[in-house]
């Protein structure tokens, strides 16, 4: 009876510790459930990654546990490295970083010229207005003031040229470091991640970072349907009747 208990008490703890474990993945930013739940635990349950990036004595260990999902995964275990919060609302909202030094435009403009038959991604393209000053060499640049009453009508600016901005949203929901890497097979010049999973990446025609809105055709994952909520075909056969 003793060894009966036992089993019960070790089976009740194993199914409590594993049901902290998922609520844990399932709070954590865009933490891809599938392929992280049985490592996540595996780690969770060692203690290998029970520790955090200010103070971070168990890194290597976590690093080693995750091993090659560690990219994938270390946003279950709060140890991907966070976005800086400020009060700009901007950063709170999403995560952007220049990626010029990986960046191949060609490619990027290739791959977003026409509808990716896939349907991996979904291409936004708009016009956006830069000063020529912008191009010019350093030596050539100088401010140029104006003034104007409230009567003179305004005339068109001249010093302005308008291009074309290309910004690619990945369909499916990601990780920061997926979107990033995503972003730079692309040949992006630079992406945004916006904290529901969403993936933007960007062309090099555009300025401050592309759309600041999650516009991702499958992501953010949509509420499951309750049981009261559902209605099964009820009401097709109710208006049937």
């Amino acid at each position: 009876m003793t060894i009966l208990k036992m089993n019960k008490c070790f089976t009740f703890l194993i199914c409590a510790i594993t049901s902290v474990i998922f609520l844990c993945i399932q709070s954590s930013y865009s933490c891809n459930e599938a392929v992280c739940a049985s490592i996540v635990s595996k780690c969770m349950i060692t203690q290998s990654c029970k520790c955090d990036l200010k103070n971070c004595s168990c890194c290597k260990e976590c690093f080693s546990c995750l091993s090659y999902l560690y990219s994938e995964c270390c946003s279950c275990v709060d140890m991907c490295p966070k976005p800086n919060y400020t009060s700009n609302a901007l950063s709170r909202k999403s995560h952007v970083e220049e990626l010029k030094d990986e960046a191949l435009p060609s490619l990027f403009h290739e791959l977003t010229a026409e509808p990716d038959p896939q349907e991996r991604w979904l291409t936004f393209t708009f016009p956006v207005d830069f000063e020529i000053s912008v191009f010019h060499p350093l030596q050539e640049k100088e401010f140029k003031y104006r003034t104007q009453t409230v009567e003179q009508e305004v005339a068109p600016l001249k010093n302005v040229l308008t291009l074309n901005c290309s910004v690619a949203y990945m369909s499916q929901c990601m990780s920061w470091n997926k979107c990033k890497t995503s972003c730079i097979s692309m040949g992006a010049v630079s992406y945004r991640w916006f904290h529901d999973g969403c993936c933007e990446c960007i062309g090099d025609k555009c300025r401050d970072y592309g759309i600041n809105e999650s516009r991702c055709l499958q992501c953010p994952l949509k509420r499951e349907v309750s049981d009261d909520e559902a209605t099964y075909g009820e009401d097709d056969e109710a208006l049937m009747m």
